[in-house]
């Protein structure tokens, strides 16, 4: 049977050729990082270091935070050239919905406690 495609060669797709694949140092500076990014919170809060629990917990959450960042890049590769830039677009909205979503939910509880609970509770 006589067809337009020709078996013999193999295929080749021009859309995967723009995703970036990881090399092997690349995935090793991500795990060092990584590695880095969770000893100082951990060392921090062991050793008492900061003496704050607020503060301490706002450093670590700065943690998080470079840690997401470093994860994205170095074991999702996310840059801005994947996939047209559309990724970085997803993400984006991804991040404004969640803090839209977070803070609203926030602000509700705080008024709702402030504004629903008995004053005899909140001298307690």
């Amino acid at each position: 049977m006589s067809g337009t495609h020709d078996h013999a060669e193999p295929h080749t797709d021009g859309a995967h050729d723009a995703v970036p694949h990881g090399t092997l140092g690349g995935y090793i500076t991500g795990f060092v990082l990584s590695a880095i990014l969770t000893a100082i919170p951990f060392w921090l809060v062991m050793a008492n270091v900061l003496g704050n629990s607020t503060l301490t917990a706002i450093v670590i959450m700065g943690f998080a935070a470079v840690q997401i960042i470093v994860h994205m890049i170095f074991f999702l590769h996310l840059n801005s050239r994947a996939e047209g830039g559309w990724t970085m677009m997803a993400l984006i909205f991804t991040v404004i919905v969640v803090v839209i979503a977070l803070s609203g939910s926030l602000w509700v509880m705080y008024h709702l406690d402030s504004n629903l609970m008995p004053r005899e509770l909140h001298r307690m």
